[in-house]
């Protein structure tokens, strides 16, 4: 099996196009802004890295979620192990920005919880680059990476943004919710909190019900064929 993909080239990973190279991408980019967060003493510059950082975690997850786990779990003997370890990693980062989002800037109770979040991305990256990533590796070639990439990408441009501690960690209960709430967040971030609330989260989330009864009689119709 490689190493950890943190130290390999480019090349070695697939391509620039490469499923590996864009997560580590985005991994270096998290970083960057959680260290970013830690150095800064202006509140309002504080927030808004906060809130890139919160964006870039929960779109790359969804991503992760939705298109990368699936392809562990069918190619990768021990796929089903790694991709619990890091869903239940994801909804520990999900539950507590939940709660942080909820709780005003310079609140002590959530800077407590920024750290405990940070450290929990921090985590959740090297188990990904470490111990999972190198296995999809072993197990795919550089032109199959390369087509998980395009597919990752896509997913992740137009994922949900924000926490929605209800929506199901897989396909396709995640997929069918995420539409509508991808929706709803995209348009919060371009407009700001105070263009839409309680009732654009409330038709967003009944939306998603919906489609995801949709979904759930279309397979009993067709498991009764």
């Amino acid at each position: 099996m490689p190493g950890t993909i943190a130290e390999q080239t480019v090349g070695q990973l697939g391509g620039d196009k490469s499923v590996l190279v864009r997560q580590r991408r985005d991994h270096a980019e998290m970083d960057r802004l959680m260290n970013r967060y830690q150095t800064l003493d202006d509140g309002a510059e504080r927030d808004r890295i906060l809130k890139r950082t919160i964006q870039l975690v929960f779109s790359h997850a969804f991503a992760e979620e939705s298109v990368l786990w699936p392809a562990v779990r069918r190619s990768v003997a021990e796929g089903e192990e790694l991709t619990s370890l890091v869903e239940e990693e994801h909804q520990q980062i999900n539950d507590l920005i939940s709660v942080i989002e909820r709780l005003a800037p310079g609140d002590p109770e959530r800077e407590e919880l920024v750290g405990r979040v940070f450290a929990l991305v921090r985590q959740d990256i090297r188990d990904e680059e470490d111990l999972l990533l190198p296995r999809l590796q072993d197990a795919m070639d550089a032109a199959q990476l390369r087509r998980l990439g395009a597919a990752w990408e896509a997913v992740r441009l137009s994922a949900p943004t924000h926490p929605h501690p209800a929506v199901p960690r897989r396909p396709p209960g995640n997929a069918l919710l995420g539409v509508p709430l991808s929706l709803y967040d995209r348009t919060r971030d371009a407009l700001g909190p105070g263009a839409s609330g309680a009732r654009g989260k409330k038709a967003a989330v009944g939306l998603a019900g919906v489609l995801l009864c949709a979904a759930l009689a279309a397979g009993l119709l067709r498991r009764r064929r």
